[in-house]
């Protein structure tokens, strides 16, 4: 069963926000990261790129201390502040497209040591390393690991009330995006909804697993007892039916030395492919895939005697491209690691494929059905792993709008 608990969140003050919280510190190209550093000396990113002042080439270890550094500055100049009382908080966000309303607490680690938070991807040890290491370091975390569950009527209906509230926040980013924050910190309130979350069998990473696994491994290392901090995730729980999930799209950068019509005759084992020319083409069922070469699109159809699925992970668009195209075709094996092989989010428009291979950084492009929660779930129960680049889930999380500190 879940355990949740509430936290003392370190968050901005309410006239500084705005300014203070930002993307994801990987999210930005150069020049904007630069325009955001030069021009705004409150953002939160003074204190993931510390360095940049000096223009240093600095160390992990040495970078990290800056962050803690600098993170402390922040606070001694009262631009972030730690609330008083242990608390929950309902976090809103609304794009140009989709509303998003889930629940920022801490969830277990011994809950995802004991699979009761399930995962579904795999990780990079390395990665994972300097994850704990930064953490360790900074002695805080403000990127909350996206956590579903399943549906709940009683919930959601708390959580609508309590949205009818004055948020404790509330504003605007440049991408046009609308953020609302609300506190929570009623202790009977908050025992009501743990006590919710003990009934609930599983939880679900839809967006985090190597945070998560580097937090189990800064538990593990805790050697003060005293910290319970450590032993909880910061995560952000929302509904099953209230998360966007997008396909990756593959760019592949040659034939493996096929000609066009050899790589055609070769897809024609598998797939019935029908060319779509100049028509822009997206797949819009399962099975069912994109393909750009050569200035044309093709619909290309799994063929149903070549439909051989024994497990959800079989049954994965991107396995099955895998299994049929990129390994035994186009010599792809590392998903991962290839540099013949990029990777584009289904959030931009088919016609960026198109553009990046008619500009020659490619020649052929897969255009892929997104998978959805039920795929992901299976996937998790059945203890299996997506391949690389599967999903894109929406929501995203700003920096520094809720700090967890251990």
């Amino acid at each position: 069963m879940a355990k949740i608990v509430p936290f003392q969140a370190v968050r901005p003050t309410r006239d500084k926000v705005c300014l203070v919280t930002c993307r994801s510190y990987e999210e930005y190209v150069n020049a904007e990261l630069a325009a955001q550093l030069d021009f705004n000396p409150l953002s939160f990113l003074h204190i993931l790129k510390p360095a940049y002042t000096n223009q240093e080439t600095v160390s992990f270890e040495k970078r990290y201390r800056q962050v803690h550094q600098k993170y402390q500055e922040f606070k001694n100049e009262i631009i972030l502040i730690k609330d008083k009382k242990p608390a929950i908080y309902i976090h809103k966000i609304v794009t140009k497209t989709h509303s998003f309303t889930g629940i920022i607490v801490g969830t277990s680690v011994e809950d995802y040591c004991n699979n009761v938070i399930k995962k579904h991807e795999d990780i990079i040890a390395f990665r994972v390393r300097l994850l704990k290491e930064y953490m360790q370091h900074a002695e805080f975390n403000t990127e909350p690991v996206l956590m579903t569950y399943p549906d709940n009527k009683t919930i959601e209906n708390w959580i609508f009330n309590c949205c009818q509230k004055l948020a404790d926040f509330e504003f605007s980013t440049t991408k046009k995006e609308i953020h609302y924050l609300w506190k929570i910190e009623d202790t009977l309130e908050i025992n009501w909804l743990q006590n919710i979350f003990e009934k609930t069998e599983s939880l679900y990473i839809a967006d985090g697993h190597h945070r998560t696994e580097a937090l189990k491994m800064l538990s593990q290392e805790n050697k003060d007892i005293q910290n319970t901090s450590k032993n909880h995730i910061l995560s952000y729980l929302i509904s099953e039916n209230n998360v966007k999930i997008y396909e990756f799209n593959r760019l592949i950068k040659d034939l493996n030395g096929l000609s066009k019509q050899d790589f055609i005759k070769a897809l024609e084992n598998n797939f019935i492919i029908e060319n779509k020319y100049q028509q822009p083409f997206q797949p819009l069922e399962k099975h069912h895939f994109g393909m750009y070469l050569d200035s044309e699109f093709y619909s290309l159809i799994l063929r149903k005697e070549k439909d051989e699925i024994n497990s959800s992970l079989e049954s994965l668009d991107t396995q099955i491209l895998y299994k049929k195209v990129l390994l035994p075709l186009l010599g792809i094996e590392d998903l991962r690691n290839d540099e013949r092989i990029e990777y584009l989010s289904g959030k931009q428009s088919v016609l960026e494929v198109k553009n990046k291979i008619d500009q020659g950084e490619f020649e052929v492009g897969f255009l892929l059905f997104p998978s959805n929660i039920e795929e992901i779930k299976a996937l998790a129960h059945e203890n299996q792993i997506m391949p690389p680049k599967s999903t894109f889930i929406e929501p995203k999380f700003r920096s520094g709008l809720v700090i967890y500190e251990f």
